[in-house]
């Protein structure tokens, strides 16, 4: 069925929109998913803050070409849907390979992040790398242990200042009652 230049128009404002708000971008050959596995898939991008499109190959090359990234030519034939990583690119790239390991009818082709082409292996990849809050909570132990052991180095010298402190005094007080007994 033929697009009017109008809708191409349209479509090719939509894709310049989402690639300008996305970090990278990830594109997979759906062929032979059912609405339901697709709905299901849209659904768990969503969730990832991304976006995932069925896209027109000549379009997305149009678009991809005036946001001056690379134009992969070789992954854009057939039936290709696009997912846009509007927030986290591991996130967005776990969900989809997560996604593609239970549903053998979505294969991943590889991406674009930044200006440089990914493969299928290289989003496997970046799907496998810590999410940022991840990323934060290890560099906050990271931060936190040095502190934590200047503390306990402290504290265990406190400690045993007190231990001899009292037990001269307990050797003090032995000393002073046992003078007292042989008085």
């Amino acid at each position: 069925m033929a697009i009017s230049k109008a809708r191409k128009e349209e479509l090719v404002a939509q894709y310049l929109e989402l690639l300008e708000k996305s970090d990278a971008i990830f594109l997979a050959e759906y062929t032979g998913m059912d609405m339901k596995a697709m709905n299901a898939l849209r659904d768990k991008v969503y969730e990832a803050n991304g976006a995932f499109h069925v896209t027109k190959n000549t379009l997305l090359g149009y678009a991809l070409e005036q946001s001056n990234m690379p134009v992969p030519e070789t992954l854009l034939t057939g039936q290709v849907a696009t997912g846009f990583a509007l927030g986290e690119v591991p996130a967005m790239a776990k969900t989809l390979v997560d996604f593609a390991k239970s549903e053998e009818r979505l294969q991943l082709r590889g991406g674009i992040m930044g200006s440089n082409m990914l493969t299928a292996k290289e989003v496997e990849a970046l799907a496998n790398l810590p999410s940022l809050d991840q990323l934060r909570a290890q560099l906050i132990g990271l931060i936190n242990a040095p502190a934590q052991n200047i503390v306990s180095a402290v504290t265990n010298g406190v400690r045993q200042l007190i231990n001899v402190f009292d037990a001269y005094a307990k050797s003090e007080d032995e000393a002073a009652e046992a003078a007292e007994a042989a008085a």
